[in-house]
């Protein structure tokens, strides 16, 4: 039998690519038809440097939070910059009727609350984000920022704590303007008059020195930190003033970090 060609030696060699997944399903978009009209009837959305967004593969894009209409916003802005918005949700929401079906379906990723038998939940979210190579919006504040300026607070460890297991590039954002449509702490959405919204994107936080160390407490708030002060300069330059040189800490003023006063 002749010896096979150096054309033949490759093809059985070399695996083909994988096929990438269709992120913008049917179902993302019936969504997107529900919900971009009332979204673009109450705000205009200004975007700065969005070509920083990555096209293709899996990040983590970590946003300021001052709203509790800021994931939809956010949203909207990931959405036409071309990728499909995802958070993180409880694994429990995913067991109620049709919600958890909508959730399984849209590819939200299920974090099993912290207890006994669950410290593997985070590495678990992470590997998933890699094989499916998805963006995944986290708010690094946990919550909504408790800075009276509506600065950035102290922020958490769980972005960085997933970026770094998964071996993923977070993504700063910064975004100003949706508190003139829904304020802090309120409920009430504002539809006119016609808001300006403003979003700016920001390069990869460099946490490259930080790979491949044990995740302990020092590594996690200097890679915190980082992301923290990468989206306060990103908000100072939307409003063109100077963030404060220190994030505000909720346990110094007497705050919940996961409620109000």
């Amino acid at each position: 039998m002749p010896d096979a060609t150096p054309a033949e030696q490759s093809a059985v060699s070399t695996p083909a690519p994988r096929r990438r997944r269709r992120e913008k399903t049917l179902l993302w978009h019936t969504i997107a038809a529900i919900l971009l009209p009332p979204l673009t009837v109450m705000a205009r959305y200004h975007v700065v440097d969005g070509h920083k967004l990555p096209r293709t593969g899996a990040f983590i894009l970590a946003p300021n939070h001052y709203s509790e209409i800021d994931p939809v916003i956010m949203g909207r802005y990931m959405w036409k910059l071309g990728r499909v918005p995802r958070f993180l949700a409880k694994a429990s929401v995913f067991r109620v009727p049709v919600l958890g079906a909508v959730l399984r379906w849209s590819g939200q990723i299920p974090v099993e609350r912290e207890g006994r038998g669950r410290s593997d939940a985070p590495l678990k979210a992470a590997q998933q984000l890699v094989d499916r190579e998805l963006a995944v919006i986290i708010y690094p504040e946990g919550s909504l920022t408790r800075d009276p300026d509506l600065w950035p607070m102290r922020g958490k460890s769980g972005a960085v704590r997933m970026a770094l297991q998964a071996g993923v590039p977070i993504i700063p954002a910064a975004h100003w303007g949706t508190q003139q449509i829904m304020a802090r702490y309120s409920k009430k959405i504002s539809f006119f008059p016609r808001k300006d919204l403003y979003c700016k994107i920001g390069d990869p936080v460099d946490l490259s020195d930080l790979a491949g160390r044990p995740l302990d407490q020092a590594t996690l708030a200097a890679g915190t930190e980082r992301v923290m002060n990468a989206i306060a300069e990103l908000l100072g330059d939307l409003r063109g003033e100077t963030p404060p040189a220190k994030r505000w800490d909720p346990s110094e003023h007497g705050q919940s970090e996961t409620g109000r006063l």
